[in-house]
Parts: C-alpha cells; structure tokens; sequence
C-alpha cells in the first residue's frame, strides 16, 4: 500500500510540473480593453501606411457564431486545467506532515462525538464542506485584491514575475527545511478557541484551525497554486484553483470518516512524510525557474538562454535522485538504515529524466517539455541541424532583414516576418496567403506548437512554401519608435510592440488567447477561414492549413 501510495504521489508531483503546459494557455498584457466588433471601426496603427486603415474593421466571418467556440474554448480549458492542477495539489498536501497524522485524530473525533454514525458522517461532509468554502473564498480575495485588469498582466508582468520567482525560491527554501512558514499564534488560537463551539459553527472553525495549523506545510503548495493561477490570466483562476486544492484535500477527511475501518490501511507517520516536503521542494525550485524565464524573454535580456535553463533543471533533479538514494540529507531527515524499493524506483526515474534533458545541451529537441523550456533558438551551442526531413525545402525570401529580426527568437527552420504591415507587403508581392501568429514568450503552448507539430514534414512545407509566416508577440516589453507609437480610439497608448499587436488581435479578432493562428488574404485582410488555436494533432492541422488555401485560391 505504502509503494502505491508514493507511486501515485509522485506521479502526481510529476504531472503538477507538466500542467505548466495546460494551464498557461493564455497570455494577456496590460491595459488592453475590448472594443465591440463594428465594420466601422476606426483604424490602429501607423497612419502612414495605407494597409492599416482596415486594421480594426470586423471581418463578416468572425461574426459568424461558429468562431465564438474557437475563442471561448481556451480559457474553459484553462480553468478545467487550473481545476486539475489544484486537485493535485490538494492531494500532495494531504500527504504532508501538518495534515496527514491529523486524519485519523479527526476522524476519531467525528465517530466517538457522534452517537450515530450517520451523524458523524453529516459532521464529516460540513467539515469537508467548510474545508472548500475557507479555500475557495482565499482564492476570490487574490482576484479582487488584484482585479481583473491586473490578473491579466500577470503573465508577462517583469516585476511580478521576478516576485513570483523570489516567493517560489522561499517556499521552495521552506520545504527543503531552511525554515518553517507560519502564521501569527493569535490567528490559530483564536479559530482552535471558537472550534470548541457546538454546531456549524464549531465545525467551520475547526476546519479553520486546520488550514491555519497546516500552513507551514501546505502553505508553498497553496501559494504556487496562486501564482499560477493568477498568471494564466483567467478572472476566475484562483478561485477555481482552491476549488480543486480543497476539493481534494476534502475527500479523505469524509470517505474515512463514512468507512472508518480504512483508516487501517493507510502507512503510519514517519520520516517518508518529510522526504515528500522535500520533493516537493526541490519541484518547486525547478518551477521558480520558469517564472524567471519568462521575464528574460519578454525583456530580451538574454542571460536566461535554453542551455542554462536545462543545466539548472538537470542538477536540481540530480540532486533530487540522490536524496531519494540517501546520498544527500537535511538536517530534519530521518537517518535511512537502508533504501526501500518504492524510493529506489523514485530514484531511477529522477535520474532518467535527468539523463533524457543532457542531449539538450546540444540542441535535441526534448520534445515531452518543450514547451516549458526557453525557445530552441536561444541555444547558443546547438549541433542539430535543421529536422532532416526539412533539409530539401527553402523558405521565399526578398533578401531583406525583417524587422524585429534582431530582437526575436526564430521557430528552428523559419524564417517569419516580426511585423503586420512588411509581412503583408510581402505576401501581396508574392500573391500567397498569410499566417499570423499571435504568440507570447510566456507562451507554453505556442513554444509546444513550435518544437512538435510545424516541425512535421508537411506541415512545414505549407508554413514555408504556401503561407507568408507573421509571428506577432503581444507581450513583448520593447518600446515602440515614436514614430510608430500610436493611440487608440479609446484612449490608450500603443507605445510597445507587445501592446500593438495585442491590441490588434482584440479589437480585429476579438481574442486575446495565444497561440491564436489567423489565415488571411492578404488584399481584403480578411481571414480566409475562422482562426484557431492550439492544435498538436499534425494532421488536423495540415488540414486547416489546406482548407485557407483552398479558400484562398477560390
């Protein structure tokens, strides 16, 4: 039972780290309002340039309802993925040493407190449910402390992402065992006092005594959970998130105490319970990093590149499998008299993983996490050449530099256009229709789209022979030249290039998801089909890229 259990656990830890992926599917900046979608909406950008008097009329396609799926899709999938990230997150916490030698104290209160046993089942599901109302209201008090305007700029936010870096290194700190973070005394003494009340009451208090005793413990769990909550850019992010975290560290609490004869089956306390803090430390030192990550890029600070990012993750988790092994100790560690299976096959997979990220330091691919690390080319040592099954087709070019070429990272084998109005010269030049990537360096799943599915052989052939590639970066932090720097009809200054093309994108296409793929002709500006999303799925992409040439040829 023991190895099931910290099998799963791990395994859960894992897929915590994984669902970076999932969640942060979205990458909103700050001050962008959305504006009603009219075909006689004024223009946005550069008034010298005549292609941008269209740039804000509402094409009659995305009117159409069918396109309301493609934007709302996302951000539903984003809080069902926050919703996961959290119940996983409550499930690593009951197995922390703050909660997990409580159940069976709790339960035992429930049961002999209770004359009948379906009272003590009713007491069980209101703690539970107290348990839910005391995370979730957390969670609705992060979004409106912040609003909903600045939950949006979190994302890519360089201040806010430094701090979320620092406070993740704290807890990371905190689990490790260089100190304990934990709430002011009065605050447990005042919740344990009203506990002893009977009713509801009683009860609430109870549970309340609980988050507030835990807290040293689940205290970095609750707040990663927060932070990455907050930086998917969802209103209800945080809220959802605690939905899930309480949801799961609920459950245990009322099943045991509904069949109190399981309680029998569970492993008794001991040091494994520190050994799972400290895992969980050194995942959360691996996180910190990403958050770090993202500042880099939006900045273009260039000291962040992919090769450091892997050596850091590669030593933390070596570092991780030789504490599995018991080659590296804590001051708070229980001495191991010998290695036990489950830690032995916790141990190799740690080392595995690590051994998979080595060949990254010369440019492989890595594939399985692409997504979460910096783009392939900020590689600055990379032996790979251009995928083999790509080396047979060269990309059009007019001999120019594009502009912005400087400052962005290029898709490996791409040669994209950083700017609206020079792509779509180009694309009208070569009478070809356009693809406009609306992209993020905060992005996930735009780094996931790029590293697994435009590398397919096809796929690439389309993006670099039929299509005028246009990677437009909505959360890039580089000013503007005065000269491009423009006002909205709202009021609002464009004055960064993040800020212009997010812009664009909401007030033409009416979304502010990314990756967020537009094919348009390139004369009427319209797009050719509705736009879409994320899709890892070569296939169903290839097929999207044809239907925009069919139509585009018609």
């Amino acid at each position: 039972m023991l190895f099931k259990l910290r099998s799963i656990l791990f395994i859960a830890l894992t897929f915590t780290l994984c669902q970076m992926v999932k969640a942060q599917d979205t990458v909103s900046t700050k001050d962008i309002e959305f504006t009603p979608i009219e075909s006689k909406s004024p223009a946005v950008t550069n008034t010298a340039t005549k292609q941008d008097e269209n740039i804000n009329k509402a094409p009659e396609k995305l009117k159409a309802g069918k396109i309301a799926s493609v934007i709302n899709s996302p951000k539903h999938q984003t809080l069902w993925a926050i919703f996961w990230t959290g119940f996983i997150g409550g499930c690593a916490a009951f197995f922390m040493p703050c909660i997990f030698p409580m159940v069976p104290l709790t339960i035992s209160f429930f049961t002999k407190s209770s004359e009948k046993k379906n009272s003590g089942v009713g007491k069980a599901l209101i703690y539970g449910l107290s348990i839910i109302v005391i995370y979730v209201v957390l969670g609705l008090l992060i979004t409106v402390s912040f609003g909903a305007s600045s939950l949006n700029s979190l994302a890519t936010n360089g201040i806010f992402n430094m701090t979320f870096f620092v406070v993740l290194i704290i807890f990371a700190a905190s689990f490790l065992g260089a100190f304990e973070i934990t709430l002011p005394s009065g605050w447990v003494n005042a919740a344990d006092a009203k506990s002893d009340k009977a009713g509801l009451a009683g009860l609430f208090f109870m549970a309340a005594t609980l988050a507030l005793v835990s807290f040293s413990c689940t205290g970095p769990i609750i707040g990663t959970l927060l932070v990455q909550a907050a930086t998917t850019g969802a209103l209800l992010g945080p809220a959802v998130g605690m939905l899930g975290y309480s949801f799961a560290l609920a459950i245990p609490f009322v099943v045991f105490a509904m069949f109190p004869a399981l309680l029998s089956t569970l492993p008794k306390s001991g040091g494994w319970l520190n050994s799972v803090k400290v895992v969980l430390g050194f995942l959360e030192l691996a996180l910190a990093f990403k958050f770090l990550s993202n500042v880099d890029l939006a900045y273009h600070w260039h000291l962040f590149d992919r090769e450091v990012f892997l050596v850091l993750w590669i030593v933390i988790f070596t570092l991780m499998g030789f504490y599995l092994l018991g080659k590296l100790t804590f001051s708070h560690d229980t001495p191991l008299t010998y290695i036990s299976v489950p830690r032995l096959f916790l141990a190799i997979i740690v080392f595995s993983f690590s051994m998979y990220m080595v060949p990254g330091l010369w440019g492989a691919p890595l594939k399985s996490i692409s997504a979460l690390l910096p783009p392939m080319a900020t590689q600055d040592f990379d032996l790979s050449a251009t995928n083999t099954n790509n080396t047979n087709v060269s990309f059009p070019s007019d001999g120019k530099p594009h502009k912005y070429a400087d400052l962005f990272d290029k898709p490996k084998g791409f040669d994209p256009y950083f700017d609206y109005d020079e792509g779509l010269a180009y694309a009208k030049k070569m009478h070809k229709p356009v693809m406009i990537d609306f992209t993020g360096h905060a992005c996930v799943n735009c780094r996931k789209m790029e590293a697994n599915v435009w590398p397919d052989k096809e796929v690439y052939k389309k993006l670099t022979q039929d299509y005028v590639l246009i990677q437009l970066y909505v959360d890039d932090k580089t000013d503007l030249a005065v000269a491009d720097q423009t006002t909205t009809p709202e009021g609002k200054k464009l004055n960064t290039i993040g800020n212009k093309w997010s812009y664009l994108q909401t007030s033409k296409f009416v979304s502010n998801s990314q990756p967020f793929y537009v094919l348009l002709d390139p004369e009427t500006q319209q797009p050719l089909v509705s736009p879409t999303g994320a899709e890892y799925d070569a296939g169903i992409y290839l097929a999207y890229l044809n239907s925009g040439l069919k139509a585009f040829i018609k």
